[in-house]
């Protein structure tokens, strides 16, 4: 069943937004190489602890941890580790805060040092892509036009889209209805209507798209062993058009 946001609730789910956002443009100061993920894992709890938030994460499913970082062939919910990052890697730092009990999502990839030409190519699609799609978000089109954006933008670049994860409803629960795919038809899946918010979290790979699973339950990574980035924002369904909640440059 798809939750219906009223004015007032995504005005809540903003300001869990706007948190996030900060908290993102913090990490981006501290990414270098020899600091950790475990590092910024740990300056995310205290971060929002302070800012009266919560990590939603930590404790979902049995997940340890307020972040997920995703290393270079990560796809998606790598566990943060104490091993320092080293120049050349990419990482993905994905958060759920939980701001008087309204959730907002976000994640970022970030270059660690001095990345390959390569890399900064999958960066600068996979955000892109993500950009493409929340245009699609407008009142009156389905899901499968947001989908469509994505993989006819990523793939006549040369690179994949994961299949396996896909953007969500998000409220007071991290996964609500509808499921967004970053793949698809145009046209098709359920009609967007104001009031829904919304993921869209592309998931983009310079080799295939398909993904293994660690022993740990959770980290997916490229079965090719290649780069994976993802971007993602949260996003409001109104009448004036989408509306970012964890837009990063609104803070500017």
């Amino acid at each position: 069943m798809i939750i219906i946001k009223t004015e007032q609730e995504i005005q809540k789910m903003w300001e869990a937004g706007k948190l996030l956002a900060s908290v993102h443009r913090e990490i981006a100061q501290m990414i270098e190489p020899g600091i950790s993920t475990y590092e910024i894992d740990q300056f995310v709890e205290e971060y929002l602890e302070r800012h009266g938030a919560t990590a939603e994460q930590k404790g979902y499913m049995g997940y340890e941890y307020a972040t997920c970082a995703s290393i270079n062939d990560e796809i998606c919910h790598g566990f943060p580790r104490k091993k320092p990052l080293e120049d050349g890697d990419i990482v993905g730092i994905d958060m759920v805060v939980n701001l008087d009990g309204w959730l907002a999502d976000s994640a970022w990839t970030y270059g660690v040092g001095n990345i390959s030409e390569e890399a900064q190519k999958l960066l600068d699609v996979t955000k892109e892509s993500l950009y493409l799609g929340i245009e699609q978000a407008v009142i009156g089109n389905r899901i499968g036009d947001i989908s469509h954006a994505i993989q006819s933008y990523v793939e006549p670049k040369g690179f994949s889209v994961v299949r396996n994860f896909v953007g969500h409803g998000i409220g007071k629960d991290i996964h609500e209805d509808p499921q967004v795919p970053h793949f698809g038809r145009p046209g098709r899946g359920p009609r967007l209507m104001e009031g829904m918010v919304l993921t869209i979290e592309p998931m983009i790979n310079i080799g295939a798209y398909g993904c293994t699973i660690d022993a740990n339950g959770w980290t997916a990574r490229t079965i090719d062993g290649k780069l994976s980035a993802q971007y993602e924002h949260t996003l409001a369904i109104t009448e004036k058009g989408p509306i970012i909640l964890t837009d990063q440059d609104s803070l500017e």
